[in-house]
Order: C-alpha cells, then structure tokens, then sequence
C-alpha cells in the first residue's frame, strides 16, 4: 500500500475533494444539466423538421401550449435530482475536516444549480405530474445516516491523518519542558544500515559524502540496540489509544449535541403544534355532537315506532271487516315509519 506524502494524508485529500467539488459538481455537472437537454431538443427539432419540412415554423406557431410542450423531453423523476443532492452532501460531510471550503463550494453549485433547475423544468422538459407527499420519504433517512457516518469518519480523519493527537501525547506525556520542543525527534526511529537484507541497500554508501551509519525514518520502533530491536514501540500503543479515545469522545459529544439542539429547536414550532391540537380536538368535538344527534335521531323514530305500535295493539276487534281494518290500519302505521 502506498503511503502518504511527506505533507500528511490530508493534503492529498484536500486535493482530491477540491477537483471533485470545483471540477465535477460546479462545471462538468452544471454543464452538462443545461447542455444535454439542449443538445436532445435541437435532435428532436431536426427530426420534426425533416418529417414537416414546409412551413414547419408557422405549423409549430399555430400548436397549442400542450401540443408543444409535448415535444419536449419527457420527465424522469426527481430520483437523478436527489443522487445529485445526497452524493454533494456526503462528500461535504464525510470529508469537511480535511477540506473546510467544500461547503462553500457547495453553496455556490446550489445557486447556480436552483437557476438551471428551473429554466430546464419550464424550458426543456414535460411539465411533471403533481403528485401529493408528506415529506422526501426514504432520502430522509439517507440524509440521517450519513450525517451519522460522517461524525465517525471525521472523528478518524482528524485522529489518524493529522499529527494532532501525537503532538498532544508527546506534550502531556513525554515533553520534559511541556513545549512541542523535540516531537520530531521522538516521532523518528533509528535503523542501523547494515541490518540491510542482501541488494536492498544503498547503491552509493558515498552519497552523502561519509559513510552512514544509522538513519531516522518516521515510525515508532524499537532501536536496533534494543533486544528487540525494530519492534513496535510502546510510544506506538499509547499514541494508538490517544486516537481511538479521541475518535470515541469526539463521535459521543457531537451525538449529544445534535440530539441537544434537535430538543431546543423542534421541526414543528410550539404555536403551531398547539393550533394543531386545538384543530383536533375541535373536530372531535364536532364529530361527537353529529354522532350524538344522530343517536337522539334514532331513539326518536324508536319511540315513534313503539308508540304506533301500542296504538295499533290498543284497538279491539268488533268485526271482520272492522280487525281488518285495524290490520290494515297497524300495516299502515309501520308502512308509514
């Protein structure tokens, strides 16, 4: 595995993000938001114009606004739109610590891309159908779990691509004046020039202009005096725990404090929950008193309905024709209701 450069693993990366956010998402991206579309309309008006080729403006002047917003490019989703979106936030996040002007490039490509958006929405592009939505739905959570991911691995780039946490073991632990007088000494280990495997040392013992002994190269290992010479160092296993200590405080407090803030600021303000209440518990209080007038309805035709049929029973039959017509009078009365 190749190492990084003298400078630190954070500039090679600081490189990397700064061609990424400059390069790709504020030029080729952008370009190629306007340009594609363009470049596929002009094909489609080549490919009209070549089947209608007499009079093909004044036939296009004389379409309705739908007729020709159907020759335009048909609508994809916003599924491309949020990649967009989701793959710019990561890239801001995960990777902020090693280039702190990744969010203002980020800025800048979001007022540029608002513009482009909305002249390729009403200029290029079918108009989409409307569709109703409580909120962005699954890219909720994406967004949640990489604002997650992105406290860890900035929390491990910090520790383990920067000299901050060795500088501050050599401080605490090893400074004899508690100044950072002497960290490159320590951080430096010692290898004896004639521990060389066969044909891998130095073609030119005279380079320098003396023979040389020993050399100082960036590790913590154990001297070749040692017994056991170019082992790991013990300074190595406490530098090692300073990071992974770091890594564990820094992820727990950027957690608290997230979690703090989401208390203090709600997504939903107090007035406006509480409107919201009153909202329910007025339409509860409606729908109680419908359904309560329903029920005294009911009780009502009930009770008209046991009164007719007392009426109805109280008569007594005289005659045929008479309990007939008492027959027929209570079948009238139950007709009736």
């Amino acid at each position: 595995m190749e190492e990084c450069a003298p400078g630190g693993c954070l500039m090679e990366l600081c490189i990397q993000l700064s061609i990424i956010m400059l390069g790709k998402q504020l030029i080729q991206n952008n370009l190629f938001e306007i340009g594609i579309p363009k470049m596929k309309k002009f094909i489609r008006y080549l490919k009209l114009k070549r089947h209608n080729p007499v009079d093909y403006e004044e036939h296009m002047k004389k379409k309705q606004r739908y007729e020709v917003d159907y020759n335009l490019e048909p609508f994809a989703g916003l599924t491309p739109e949020y990649m967009e979106m989701i793959i710019q936030f990561g890239f801001v996040t995960l990777f902020v610590a090693s280039f702190p002007l990744a969010p203002l490039f980020a800025l800048l490509n979001n007022i540029i891309e608002i513009r482009l958006d909305a002249k390729k929405f009403v200029t290029e592009l079918r108009r989409p159908v409307a569709v109703r939505a409580k909120d962005i739905g699954i890219w909720y959570n994406i967004l949640r779990g990489v604002g997650k991911l992105a406290v860890i691995i900035n929390a491990f780039v910090i520790s383990f691509t920067s000299d901050f946490i060795p500088r501050l073991v050599y401080l605490y632990m090893y400074s004899e004046s508690g100044t950072m007088h002497g960290f490159l000494n320590h951080t430096l280990s010692y290898f004896n020039v004639s521990d060389f495997q066969g044909g891998t040392a130095p073609k030119d013992d005279m380079e320098l202009g003396y023979p040389v002994q020993i050399c100082r190269y960036k590790d913590y290992r154990e001297p070749p005096w040692s017994e056991n010479k170019y082992d790991i160092a013990k300074d190595f296993w406490a530098v090692l725990a300073a990071r992974l200590a770091f890594v564990i405080v820094f992820q727990n407090l950027v957690m608290f404090m997230s979690d703090f803030v989401d208390w203090i600021i709600p997504d939903i303000p107090k007035d406006i929950s509480q409107q919201i209440h009153k909202e329910k518990v007025l339409m509860v209080e409606v729908f109680m008193k419908e359904e309560q007038g329903k029920l005294q309805l009911l009780e009502n035709w009930r009770d008209k309905d046991q009164r007719r049929g007392e009426n109805c029973n109280s008569h007594s039959p005289r005659s045929s024709m008479s309990h007939r017509g008492s027959v027929s009078s209570c079948h009238s009365c139950h007709v009736e209701v």
